[in-house]
């Protein structure tokens, strides 16, 4: 053990340990979320569409996924989750145990090194991805007591993976970052003329660099960006409406029902608390 510090958290109910990743990888993922449940209480709890996406390395029993569209749930247990445009829900029989990775659209481009529209709306085994190795690492941090030595091996295979995944196209990288940064608020004509791409180009660039449409994307972004105002700065749904770039109420009010499928009320009202993902850990 190296000495990583880890710091570890009580969430009511399940307990969190938390580390940051080698000082590389930390432009595709700002921590590592080692999660338990110290006794196993049945649960289900709605997804929603967020910036990243997700990498679950499971130590424990298998959760059972809805994603987006029509796919029908199936059942998995290491797994990740692409971009998704929509709300899903997973259910598990509790006593979950495992890593969770929040990565950046172009981060998991890289590290898992499939385009990301291949998993956009579903969720894919590590070992269909990734290979036997997916399955080794799986093995060997379950046999891994410590969470620092645990953060150790996963730095290990992600660098290695670093080494031999497809970089995005500078321009692609650029208007994730435009997007980003603006949660959402630049226009495609906007990005495609500032990247010099045409239009259509940069939208089936990023699309399977990125995992969504550029339009779509920065839809999310709106999403979220009103997600966090609402949940954790307490604003009004006029004024989150506001600055995030809604037009006004009501048209808040009809993102969040396509999104994450109830209104803003019903959300605020306890689906959030129980969102494991949290936007402190989401990737730049």
């Amino acid at each position: 053990m190296d000495g990583r510090p880890v710091e570890i958290r009580d969430r009511g109910g399940w307990l969190e340990a938390s580390g940051r990743p080698h000082s590389a990888l930390r432009p595709f993922l700002r921590a590592y979320q080692g999660y338990w449940e110290p006794e196993a209480v049945p649960s289900r709890m709605r997804t929603l569409p967020t910036r990243s996406a997700v990498v679950i390395v499971n130590l424990g029993p298998p959760m059972r996924l809805e994603v987006p569209g029509p796919g029908a749930a199936a059942e998995l247990r290491s797994f990740a989750a692409g971009m998704h445009d929509g709300h899903g829900a997973y259910s598990t029989p509790g006593g979950q145990h495992g890593v969770q990775l929040d990565l950046s659209p172009l981060g998991a481009y890289t590290l898992l090194g499939v385009p990301m529209a291949r998993i956009t709306n579903a969720a894919v085994e590590l070992p269909d991805l990734l290979g036997p190795a997916a399955s080794a690492l799986v093995e060997r941090l379950a046999a891994t007591p410590s969470w620092a030595d645990r953060f150790d091996l996963l730095d290990a295979f992600l660098l290695r993976r670093l080494e031999i995944g497809p970089e995005p196209d500078p321009e692609v990288a650029r208007a994730w970052r435009l997007l980003r940064g603006s949660d959402g608020a630049v226009g495609v004509l906007r990005l495609a003329e500032d990247v010099a791409y045409g239009r259509r180009h940069l939208t089936q660039r990023f699309t399977e660099q990125a995992g969504l449409p550029p339009k779509v994307m920065a839809r999310v972004l709106r999403f979220q960006r009103a997600v966090e105002l609402l949940s954790r700065h307490g604003l009004g749904l006029a004024d989150a409406a506001a600055l995030s770039g809604y037009y006004d109420q009501a048209h808040l009010n009809r993102e969040f029902r396509a999104l994450s499928g109830c209104t803003p009320s019903e959300l605020l009202g306890g689906q959030l608390e129980q969102q494991r993902v949290t936007t402190a850990a989401e990737p730049a």
